[in-house]
């Protein structure tokens, strides 16, 4: 199957195209088709290569022919185990912008058996989650029992780490924390300061409104044209007293 070409990738539908990133090397244009057409009709699918090499880069995009297959492949898509490696399914409109805001927990003590895919769908009913990794040797592919999720708010990670820590997963009890910054002394996630910042962030843009439907000229057969009586006047009342003599020196009205 052959990439996609450039003018379909800016044509492309965003709210029925899928991101799906790390994938791994032997995985082709071929191999993503046959897995995303078990969810729904495909439209398109391009994955983005090296112009020297040839390979891809590890991520791709799926182009559905409707948005209610976008969305049920990212429910049951994201996180499976794909050659060895989870892929990671959201909307492709999404992982353009920066949601992380620091509201990211450690989750200890995992028992081997518990995957990227059960700690993703463990922890989802708190909120959205935008990672949710279980590090591993990398020589053996084996899980070190530890793991980290991140969430787009602070609301959802307290309320994951209020119901959580303690609580058994796979026979186990798991521990949950903010997981320490990188480059920092044994700093933590979730400190005021984050927080602060994280209420303060500008919301989304709302989507502009549709153009007003035009209206019916008069005589047309459709409908009333509405009143243009300005709102302050209360309903029957007409908009001059037809007593109301014009001051001196106006011209009575026509």
């Amino acid at each position: 199957m052959a990439a996609a070409p450039i003018t379909q990738i800016y044509e492309r539908n965003q709210e029925a195209t899928i991101y799906v990133g790390n994938l791994d090397p032997k995985i082709d244009e071929e191999v993503l088709w046959e897995l995303m057409v078990q969810c729904g009709p495909v439209a398109n699918i391009h994955l983005p290569r090296d112009k020297i090499t040839n390979t891809h880069q590890g991520y791709g995009f799926v182009e559905f022919k409707n948005e209610e297959d976008a969305d049920y492949t990212i429910k049951i898509m994201n996180m499976i185990r794909l050659f060895g490696k989870p892929i990671r399914c959201n909307k492709s409109s999404q992982d353009k912008k920066t949601n992380e805001v620091g509201a990211n927990l450690f989750v200890g003590n995992l028992e081997p058996e518990v995957d990227e895919k059960m700690l993703y769908d463990t922890f989802t009913a708190f909120g959205v989650l935008l990672f949710a990794k279980v590090m591993r040797d990398p020589d053996t592919g084996e899980s070190r029992g530890f793991g980290f999720i991140s969430y787009d708010t602070f609301e959802a990670s307290d309320a994951a780490l209020a119901a959580m820590n303690g609580q058994f997963l796979c026979n186990r009890p798991i521990s949950l924390s903010y997981a320490y910054k990188k480059e920092t002394k044994g700093e933590r996630h979730g400190s005021a300061a984050e927080r602060l910042i994280a209420a303060n962030r500008p919301a989304e843009a709302p989507k502009p409104a549709a153009a007003p439907a035009a209206l019916p000229k008069a005589g047309s057969g459709g409908p009333p044209l509405p009143s243009l009586r300005p709102p302050s006047l209360p309903p029957g009342m007409p908009g001059v007293p037809p007593s109301m003599a014009p001051p001196p020196g106006m011209p009575p009205p026509k």
